[in-house]
């Protein structure tokens, strides 16, 4: 019989947005649209004008399969990651990994810790987080997964006496989406301590670790390799810092030995790397656009700003200032257009029925991007919030 074989209601609260958006946008009605995270316009000139001209080489390996290296782009993850980190990483200590973007790679994480075979009990930081890490672990049967607690309190960074005692591995995401909150030293090195101690497998996506606004802003990699013992990695992609590079699908990994070839077995025989001609572009940017990197950071970060003070004087209550990103995420209120709010949920989709302001729901907060023009959309933006009149009782 031809229907879905998948349970009913597995959506996740972004697809969920996307259908709801797009039932909006059929009707005409303007959509002030704070929900997507996907930067605008065309990627950096810099990485478009090298990645024509390995488009147009005639050299074989730069149109051929690259699978879990790079022959096209010799060395291109460790050239990629030194670009990020900020201090040397030795090649005897750490291995690399070139990749087609982070997202496919969350879910080869479970099984290249053996999941496949036997039980895993597995972290995220998906409450309020990017939901695909535990999507992905949802869809492994012998993964036990949860949320470790983010709040305003902890400043949506967990402690390890968060850490349940079974635990098999971490799914970090810092900078934090969509907190804006990053990672400290000092909380890296006592999580890295304690997982080393209890033999727990670290990794974390660092997507937005370029569009840090603070220079407390630390990765995993910076930390992680004055643990001996601990097994960890590290993903970044070029996908959030070259401008418009969302569809340029590459980056790449760094870890310890052991973590990194048992991701390489799973990875070499899932997918056939990355589109070498977009590699070249990146690493042209990351490597000589410093300028061009450093624009695209501060329109985001002159957005947030806009945008924070815009919602605060309309009454909304942040969560905490972000650090990091173009998101920014607010507590939901409870009150608003003179009715009693719910949820999180429950507001948003007001928001879009009422005023045609669209963000993305997680328990408690509502998230709010700037990748749109924002100094476009300030004026209907301040109507709209103020026709809702939130209030928090």
């Amino acid at each position: 019989m031809r229907q879905s074989r998948l349970p009913t209601g597995g959506l996740n609260v972004l697809q969920a947005i996307r259908q709801k958006r797009v039932a909006i946008e059929l009707t005409g009605r303007k959509l002030l649209d704070l929900s997507i995270g996907e930067p605008k316009g065309p990627a950096l000139f810099s990485a478009r004008h090298a990645a024509s001209s390995a488009v147009m080489s005639d050299d074989e390996v730069m149109h051929a399969y690259q699978y879990n290296g790079s022959p096209a782009v010799p060395k291109f993850s460790e050239q990629f990651i030194a670009a990020h980190v900020k201090r040397p990483l030795s090649e005897e200590d750490v291995d690399y990994l070139p990749i087609s973007g982070i997202k496919p790679i969350l879910g080869l994480l479970p099984l290249s810790c053996g999941c496949a075979t036997e039980k895993l009990t597995v972290a995220t930081t998906t409450n309020p987080g990017y939901p695909i890490p535990a999507d992905w672990c949802a869809m492994h049967p012998l993964v036990n997964h949860y949320a470790l607690p983010l709040t305003i309190q902890n400043k949506f960074r967990f402690s390890k006496e968060n850490i349940e005692p079974s635990t098999d591995l971490i799914l970090l995401n810092y900078p934090h989406n969509p907190s804006g909150q990053v990672a400290t030293e000092p909380w890296l090195r006592e999580l890295c301590e304690y997982s080393a101690a209890h033999d727990i497998r670290l990794f974390n996506d660092a997507a937005y670790f370029a569009l840090s606004h603070t220079k407390e802003s630390t990765t995993l990699a910076d930390v992680a390799n004055d643990y001996p013992s601990l097994s960890w990695s590290e993903a970044f992609t070029a996908a959030k810092l070259i401008g418009n590079g969302t569809g340029w699908h590459v980056g790449a990994m760094v870890g310890s030995p052991d973590f990194i070839a048992d991701i390489k077995e799973i990875k070499g025989k899932t997918d056939t790397g990355f589109v070498p001609p977009m590699a070249v572009g990146a690493l042209e940017a990351v490597q000589r656009d410093a300028l061009g990197i450093s624009q695209v950071k501060e329109i985001y970060h002159e957005r947030l700003n806009l945008l924070v003070n815009l919602l605060s004087r309309c009454g909304m209550r942040s969560a905490l200032k972000p650090a990091a990103g173009f998101f920014s995420l607010w507590e939901a209120p409870t009150e608003a257009f003179g009715e009693r709010i719910e949820s999180a949920e429950d507001f948003n989709f007001k928001m879009i029925d009422e005023v045609g302001v669209a963000g993305v729901h997680f328990p408690g907060f509502l998230r709010y991007a700037v990748c749109a023009d924002i100094t476009a959309m300030m004026s209907d933006l301040e109507t709209a919030f103020l026709r809702a009149d939130v209030k928090y009782r």
